[in-house]
């Protein structure tokens, strides 16, 4: 998969300029309702000898437009480059978002960014997409410009699941309300943090227990508080594991969230390394407990209670 800023790069990659079937959207999650719409585009590209082609945006429209917005990201923008070269694209256009950019009426914007490209020929939308100020750029504005060109306007249908619509503001939800094991069927995989190991306040190793403190970036979601059956992924070798997300009560209440794993079976010093952590079940909230020998009896359950489930998986 080529990663290219605009569609007028495609001629210096290739030497020529292909004919293309063009999408256009966010796509953060690369859920199973994305996955659907590009398997159907891939297949639909490969049938007619078309490059297939997505264009997106950096960063995520809603950071420019809602900048007080934290914890928005489903996936990091190279996990999403991930996702979709593994669904077929061929052309990952990532054009730069900004807040001029913003301004653009939808017209404007297909002519200048999307239709100006010679071998566009198909363009396909999903059932609800639209683009532009104020969004103004319709499925009608679309096919108005596109057909007098000869361009196919192929729009896609929405996709439910279990009764609703499934989006990436679907998802958001359910991690921010703990919904952990029905994401793995909406994601068509776990959801994962990826982030680096930091230094914490070391009192899991005084209690038994040692954690590895995850750093992550300041823009991607984190699940709701509480304790969780994980997989981690450490320098291609995968542990079981045991995280816990929140405030440290017992301690200290703070606003700031912890991200802490303990890794089954591994005691190394890996401060600076990155780990890639799976989400698979959630135990139980977050608590405040009484004494550090209750914390200590209930993190044995938890882990018992990991290893049963993970036993099962």
């Amino acid at each position: 998969m080529k990663v290219l800023n605009n569609l007028s790069e495609i001629q210096n990659v290739f030497g020529n300029q292909p004919e293309i079937g063009l999408t256009i959207g966010n796509f953060d999650g690369v859920h199973i309702g994305h996955r659907q719409l590009l398997q159907k585009i891939s297949r639909d590209c490969v049938s007619k000898s078309l490059k297939f082609t997505l264009v997106t945006f950096v960063p995520h429209p809603q950071k420019i437009l809602q900048p007080e917005k934290s914890h928005l990201l489903i996936n990091t923008y190279e996990d999403r480059r991930k996702l979709l070269e593994e669904m077929g694209v061929d052309i990952l256009i990532e054009l730069k978002f900004t807040r001029d950019f913003s301004t653009l009426k939808g017209e404007d914007f297909l002519n200048k960014y999307l239709l100006s490209y010679p071998g566009l020929k198909v363009f396909y939308l999903g059932y609800d997409f639209a683009f532009g100020a104020n969004k103004e750029g319709t499925h009608d504005l679309v096919r108005g410009l596109c057909y007098p060109k000869g361009i196919e306007v192929d729009i896609q249908p929405k996709f439910e699941f279990q009764g609703d619509v499934v989006s990436s503001s679907l998802i958001r939800d359910k991690l921010r309300d703990g919904k952990i094991t029905e994401l793995e069927t909406i994601l068509n995989r776990p959801f994962h943090v990826e982030g680096v190991v930091v230094k914490g306040e070391g009192r899991g190793k005084k209690i038994g227990f040692p954690t590895a403190n995850i750093q992550i970036g300041a823009d991607l979601i984190i699940p709701q508080k509480g304790v969780y059956v994980t997989r981690t992924s450490y320098k291609e070798m995968v542990y079981q594991s045991v995280t816990n997300i929140g405030n440290n009560p017992t301690f200290k209440d703070t606003e700031h969230i912890h991200i802490e794993t303990n890794l089954f079976d591994f005691n190394n010093d890996i401060y600076g390394e990155v780990l890639h952590i799976e989400f698979l079940h959630k135990i139980r909230d977050e608590k405040k407990f009484s004494t550090v020998n209750d914390l200590i009896e209930q993190i044995k359950k938890d882990v018992a209670s990991a290893k049963t489930i993970l036993a099962n998986r």
